[in-house]
């Protein structure tokens, strides 16, 4: 069983109170890609330029994710982005996009990734992620992301995808600026009652919550004492998730709660160090003595 992810594959230079780290492996899709590797086969496309670091590729590939629909566009250049974190670690500026390739990213997919059956858009223009979705032919379950320029910008396009998708994840202040209103169980509800069957808001620290027409529950973060890098945290929190439920091949109401509680402990790793990095010196015995570990915490 392999998942397909579609969206951003981007060089990033991410500025700390206390570091500074440029030409990172950056982009949703791509961390979404390296923590679902954990779990499952993964089928990545993207777009990068002629700047792109063949390294990275190979990467990827050690990983066992599948880069043949990642195109590179002779003479463009990468989608970059440069932020810089506040001493808090959870706010952000954003200092530079350079869109580049990825302005005019119009995916096709190539015959045999339209079988996928486990589907996750990363974040992207709402049309493509839907023009995506159109051309796959057997999905079970399909989950987006979305960011708060689409919403304001895009929002016909993204109500019209809500309403062909099976899952919806977004932050807590994009589930707020979705609905109008401030009391996330609300939004929550609001944001389901406008076409996906369950919505998981992400609460960055304290974790993320879930709704569905028959439960609302909150899964908290694990306690990391070690924050180097949050950037990749919510697409690292959905490639576990997503690749815990193509693993298991069935999305259950348990499942599903098991499948956020390794999404949580993904993007636990994820912030300890810059980019990938961190990601790149665990394995999912990692993970699962992690797991233990907050099976403990979550029991009294």
């Amino acid at each position: 069983m392999s998942l397909l992810v579609v969206g951003s594959v981007a060089i990033d230079n991410v500025q700390t109170p206390t570091a500074r780290r440029d030409n990172l492996l950056g982009g949703s899709a791509t961390h979404f890609s390296y923590a679902a590797s954990f779990f499952t086969s993964v089928r990545l496309v993207g777009v990068v330029g002629e700047d792109w670091p063949a390294q990275h590729t190979r990467m990827l590939q050690d990983r066992g994710i599948d880069t043949s629909g990642l195109t590179q566009v002779a003479g463009g250049e990468t989608f970059t982005w440069t932020g810089r974190y506040e001493p808090n670690m959870n706010d952000r500026e954003t200092l530079d996009v350079q869109l580049n390739v990825f302005g005019t990213f119009d995916p096709e997919l190539p015959a045999d990734y339209r079988e996928a059956q486990y589907v996750f858009l990363a974040n992207g223009v709402p049309a493509v992620q839907r023009k995506v979705l159109s051309q796959t032919t057997q999905r079970k379950l399909a989950v987006a992301d979305t960011m708060d320029l689409w919403i304001t910008t895009q929002r016909d396009d993204l109500n019209a995808l809500m309403n062909d998708l099976d899952g919806l994840v977004l932050n807590d202040s994009e589930a707020k600026l979705l609905t109008g209103t401030e009391n996330l169980v609300a939004a929550g509800h609001a944001v389901r009652e406008m076409g996906p069957r369950f919505v998981i808001i992400k609460k960055g620290e304290h974790g993320a919550m879930f709704f569905s027409e028959h439960e609302t529950y909150v899964m908290p973060a694990y306690p990391t004492p070690k924050v180097i890098d949050p950037t990749g945290a919510g697409d690292s929190f959905a490639g576990g998730m997503m690749g815990y439920l193509t693993e298991q091949d069935r999305f259950d109401p348990e499942t599903l709660k098991t499948a956020m509680a390794y999404g949580v402990l993904v993007a636990s790793f994820n912030v300890e160090g810059f980019g990938l990095e961190r990601l790149q010196e665990i394995t999912r015995d990692d993970i699962e003595k992690r797991m233990r570990d907050y099976r403990q915490m979550l029991s009294f």
